[in-house]
């Protein structure tokens, strides 16, 4: 089993190195938004999925931060997993170095979905979409998990600022 998660991780992370740079995601790495699940939160209903998540996005230069809270899950496809805390890390992209507003990433964000894990395990998530200031997350984050299952579909990560 671990051979399998090992090769679907691979996989996605191939199928993701190996996008064109100019795809419609070029731009100015802006930082890093890291989001962790909140304990508790989440709801799984087989075909849908949701979870509460806290995030921080960080600057390049480590000067700026921005707290955010949101949900995450998958809004159609199939989520079999239980007892999961998932950590999720995206590169944040933008068309120029200048970063506007207190929360420039707040907004909604789909795209493709997939995960697996026994155990510890590993997923992938390739999300578009942009914030109020036309910001975009990598098209492929990366995700750590601990618990046991499958899941795959139609991925969203919805953020707004945390007070």
């Amino acid at each position: 089993m671990k051979k399998t998660i090992t090769a679907l991780f691979l996989g996605l992370v191939l199928i993701g190195a190996g996008a064109p740079a100019g795809a419609g995601h070029a731009g100015v790495k802006l930082g890093v938004l890291k989001c962790t699940q909140i304990p508790g939160s989440g709801t799984n209903l087989l075909i849908h999925s949701t979870v509460q998540v806290k995030c921080v996005f960080t600057s390049i230069t480590g000067e700026r931060q921005a707290i955010y809270k949101g949900e995450t899950g998958i809004g159609l496809g199939i989520d079999l997993n239980w007892n999961k805390s998932e950590t999720l890390v995206f590169t944040v992209l933008g068309a120029t170095g200048n970063v506007g507003g207190s929360h420039p990433l707040a907004g909604k964000y789909i795209g493709g979905r997939a995960s697996a894990s026994v155990g510890v395990g590993a997923g992938a998530q390739a999300l578009i979409g942009a914030g109020k200031n036309h910001l975009t997350l990598q098209p492929l984050a990366l995700e750590s998990a601990r618990g046991f299952g499958v899941a795959a579909g139609l991925g969203y990560l919805y953020l707004e600022p945390s007070r």
